[in-house]
C-alpha cells in the first residue's frame, strides 16, 4: 500500500489549526487523556475538564485550546505513527468525542438519493444494480441537485413520481422537508485513526461513507468538525429500510477522527461548506485502488439546517453530539467482476481527507472478529473517579 507521510495525514495550516482531541494512555493510569496540539506538539489538557463533551461547552474553548497547559506527550507525528502500528502502541488516539451521542444525517446528496432508491429497489441484491440505475436516470433525470428540498419543485416531482408508482421512502427524506437523522453509535463506541472499522459478518455488499462531521454541544452550537467514515451495509439496508439499525450500528462501525478543529477566524462553518472531502480505498488481497470524492458544496441541506432538525424544543442532548453531515460517494466500479459493482475485502485500508481537517485512516475487519466493545459509560466514570 501507498506509504502515509505524517504531513499528509494533518491539516496544511497545522500551525494554525486549533484541535482536540482524545488519547489512550498507559500512565500515569490506563485511560482516556484529553489532548490539544499546538505547534505540532501534543499537550495533555484533561486538567480542564473530565470530558471532551465538558470541553466543548465551554465559552473560552479558543482561547483555551490556543494556549494549551499541561503535560507535553510528544510530537504528533509520533502519536499517528502510534495509532497506525499493529497492534496500536499507548499513547494512540481515540475517537474524539465520549460522552456525545453520535448522529448521522442520510440522503443529503443527490447521487447518494439514487443509490439509496437502487438498493431499495435491488432488494439488497448487487447484481440488478446497474440495470435499476439506467432504469432510474431515465425516469428520474441524471440531477437532483438542483432540487432544494421542501421546495415546490420537489413537490411536484413528489407527486409525478407518485402517480407512476416510483415514489421511495429515499426520496422523502431526499427531497421532502424533513431530513433522514439517525443514531450511528453509542456514546464511547466509535473507534479512532488507525483502528480496525467493523463490517457485519452477514454483508456481502458494503462499502464506506466519507464524511464531515460536526461537534455539536448542548445548546445546538457547532464547535468544531472532523472527518468520520459512516461504514454502510447496501445489502442490509437494501432489504429494508427498518433495518436500518443492523446496517448502520455494529461494532466498530463508526470511525472519527484524527482530531475535532475548532471553528474560529481560520476555520469556520463556510470552510467545512467548501471542503473537498476525499476517499483512498487500498485493497491488501487483490491491489484494488479506487479514488473518489465527496463535495460538500453539492450538499442538498445546509450543515446548520441539519443541527437543527436534529435538536431543538423537540429534541435535547445534553451532553451534545457528533453529527455525520452525510456523503455523494456511492461507488459503483466493479471489483469483482463485471455488474458486481464494489464492495469491501477485508484487510482493505480506508483513507478520508480534506485540507483543513486532515486524514481519518483505518482498515477494514468483521465487526464478530474485531476486538470487543468492553470500554462505556461506566468504565469511563470508573476512570474519572479514581484520577
Amino acid at each position: 500500500m501507498t506509504p502515509l507521510p505524517p504531513t499528509a495525514l494533518l491539516p496544511t495550516d497545522l500551525d494554525e489549526a486549533l484541535l482536540v482531541g482524545r488519547v489512550w494512555r498507559d500512565a500515569p493510569r490506563p485511560g482516556p487523556t484529553l489532548v490539544a496540539v499546538r505547534n505540532g506538539e501534543v499537550i495533555d489538557i484533561t486538567a480542564t475538564g473530565p470530558t471532551l463533551a465538558d470541553l466543548l461547552e465551554r465559552d473560552d474553548l479558543v482561547e483555551l485550546v490556543g494556549h494549551p497547559k499541561g503535560e507535553r506527550l510528544g510530537r504528533v507525528e509520533t502519536l499517528l505513527e502510534n495509532s497506525l502500528a499493529e497492534p496500536q502502541r499507548a499513547p494512540f488516539l481515540l475517537a474524539p468525542c465520549d460522552l456525545q451521542a453520535v448522529k448521522a444525517c442520510g440522503v443529503t446528496f443527490a447521487v447518494s438519493l439514487m443509490e439509496r432508491v437502487i438498493e431499495e429497489q435491488a432488494g439488497g441484491d448487487p447484481t440488478r444494480a446497474g440495470a435499476l440505475r439506467d432504469e432510474l436516470q431515465q425516469l428520474i433525470g441524471h440531477d437532483l441537485s438542483r432540487l432544494r428540498p421542501g421546495s415546490d419543485e420537489a413537490r411536484a416531482l413528489k407527486q409525478a413520481l407518485q402517480a407512476r408508482g416510483a415514489w421511495s421512502q429515499y426520496m422523502e427524506v431526499g427531497i421532502g422537508p424533513d431530513a433522514e437523522v439517525f443514531t450511528k453509535a453509542q456514546p464511547l463506541a466509535s473507534v479512532g485513526f488507525g483502528a480496525a472499522v467493523g463490517l457485519h459478518p452477514a454483508s456481502r455488499w458494503n462499502n464506506p461513507e466519507p464524511e464531515v462531521v460536526l461537534a455539536v454541544d448542548s445548546r445546538g452550537d457547532a464547535k468544531g468538525a472532523t472527518l468520520g467514515n459512516d461504514v454502510n451495509l447496501r445489502d442490509i439496508e437494501g432489504r429494508s429500510a427498518l433495518l436500518l439499525g443492523k446496517a448502520k450500528d455494529n461494532n466498530a462501525s463508526s470511525a472519527i477522527g484524527p482530531f475535532i478543529r475548532l471553528f474560529d477566524d481560520a476555520f469556520t462553518l463556510d470552510t467545512v461548506r467548501q471542503a473537498q472531502v476525499s476517499l483512498r480505498i487500498e485493497g491488501a488481497d487483490d491491489g484494488f485502488v479506487l479514488d473518489d470524492s465527496s463535495d460538500m458544496r453539492q450538499i442538498s441541506r445546509d450543515p446548520l439546517e441539519l443541527v437543527r432538525q436534529t435538536i431543538g424544543a423537540h429534541h435535547q442532548y445534553p451532553d451534545g453530539f457528533m453529527l455525520y453531515l452525510g456523503t455523494m460517494f456511492s461507488p459503483i466500479q466493479d471489483r469483482d467482476g463485471v455488474g458486481q459493482g464494489f464492495t469491501h475485502h477485508l484487510g482493505d485500508r480506508v483513507t478520508i481527507a480534506t485540507p483543513s481537517l486532515g486524514a481519518l485512516v483505518n482498515r477494514v475487519g468483521r465487526s464478530d472478529r474485531l476486538p470487543p466493545w468492553t470500554y462505556g459509560l461506566r468504565e469511563l466514570m470508573r476512570h474519572l473517579a479514581n484520577r
